[in-house]
């Protein structure tokens, strides 16, 4: 890689870590106002994308411990954000299903997110905000495989 071509890579690289770091910051103010902490958030992502899941599961997919999803289960739980349920094929596994007050929750957080968003992209031409999009789409693309959740 010549000169020229790394300093862009250096450059695209650090506002791409730039950027995450003020949406994960704005988006920890936004879970504030909701009482809602950012694994319970996560974990409720993964739930309403992966469907009912065991404690083992969801432990696996956020890369926690059994202890501590159980924890945030049970604090989740008393939030009205979830409910355990036993398995309809045997009745010894217990999953976790999202309330309709969680899919509603998440519902409200991501339209914040992207109302926040859509605010400072306020300045960009329709024209930019696609290039941005493809832009973000096709590095997404080159990089799913790494086995990162949506």
């Amino acid at each position: 890689m010549n000169n020229h071509a790394c300093e862009n890579v250096k450059e695209i690289e650090k506002y791409l870590r730039n950027v995450d770091y003020i949406i994960r910051k704005k988006g920890r103010e936004i879970l504030k106002d909701f009482n809602i902490t950012v694994p319970q958030f996560h974990a409720l992502q993964v739930l309403i994308n992966k469907g009912e899941l065991t404690i083992g599961e969801l432990s696996q997919k956020m890369s926690l411990a059994c202890s501590t999803i159980t924890d945030l289960i049970d604090r989740m739980e008393k939030n009205n954000l979830v409910v355990r349920v036993k398995d309809k094929k045997d009745k010894r596994v217990v999953r976790i299903k999202v309330k309709d007050e969680g899919y509603e929750l998440v519902d409200k957080v991501l339209e914040r997110r992207w109302n926040y968003l859509a605010d400072k992209l306020k300045g960009f031409d329709e024209e930019n905000k696609i290039f941005l999009k493809n832009s973000l789409e096709a590095l997404y693309e080159a990089m799913k495989d790494e086995d990162v959740e949506d």
